[in-house]
């Protein structure tokens, strides 16, 4: 069976190359100021590797990114020539801006998001599944693709096995995975994504599972949030 069958593409439904430098800065609590950019390109790169292994097809922003974080990373290495007149700019700055612009911009897209639709409380409807199953104190934020990415490393790092897997042989379908979570979510009308990763299943499944996830949220079935205070990713059927 061809590995393309498995492949999801990545669009403009999940984030791009800004979201996931954004997201390594914030993980690895660094000032956007002060990058360390050899570490952020390594782990740039790694995700890049994972993603290609997991079969998710990255665009080709994601690639111009790496080149220009390895150019900076080149720049950075080289000796520092400077005189009183004319001190050379911090390489690093070649990215810290557009990454500030970026947030700058994603902050407003935010605020006007947020923003009262006319008459979108014109009729009062019953509270749904979603409303009614997760406690109303349990403050939750929008997870994103890569918040998924290092909830699904997780679980395959407690399978202590490679994520190389071989889909010479059709054991599992997205399309049959999707069927079976859309009956989950129709029943519960939420439920947390390590729900939907048993501990005795095999790792092809795991990874279909996955995939299928993703291929659910770029059809817009499904919103995915995660608890602020631990962490908890949950999925909600739209």
């Amino acid at each position: 069976m061809p590995d393309d069958r498995y492949e999801v593409k990545v669009g403009d439904v999940f984030e791009g190359p800004m979201d996931l430098l954004i997201y390594l800065i914030k993980k690895n609590e660094v000032d956007i100021y002060d990058i360390p950019i050899a570490m952020i390109t390594e782990q740039y790169l790694n995700y890049l590797q994972w993603l290609k292994t997991m079969n998710i097809d990255v665009a080709g922003d994601f690639i111009l990114m790496a080149a220009t974080l390895a150019h900076i990373k080149s720049r950075t290495l080289l000796p520092v020539y400077s005189t009183d007149e004319d001190e050379e700019e911090d390489p690093r700055m070649e990215i810290t801006r557009p990454l500030l612009e970026y947030l700058r911009m994603k902050s407003v897209a935010e605020q006007l998001e947020n923003r009262p639709l006319l008459g979108e409380d014109t009729y009062v409807r019953s509270p749904g599944k979603e409303e009614l199953a997760v406690d109303k104190e349990e403050q939750m934020i929008t997870a994103g693709l890569f918040d998924l990415i290092a909830a699904f490393q997780a679980v395959l790092e407690k399978m202590g096995e490679d994520h190389r897997v071989d889909f010479t042989e059709e054991r599992f379908s997205i399309k049959d995975k999707i069927s079976e979570l859309i009956e989950i979510l129709e029943e519960r009308g939420t439920v947390t994504l390590q729900e939907l990763f048993p501990v005795r299943a095999v790792k092809e499944e795991l990874i279909v599972t996955f995939l299928s996830i993703l291929e659910m949220a770029k059809l817009n079935l499904i919103r995915i949030s995660q608890q602020i205070h631990t962490g908890i990713i949950r999925l909600f059927y739209i």
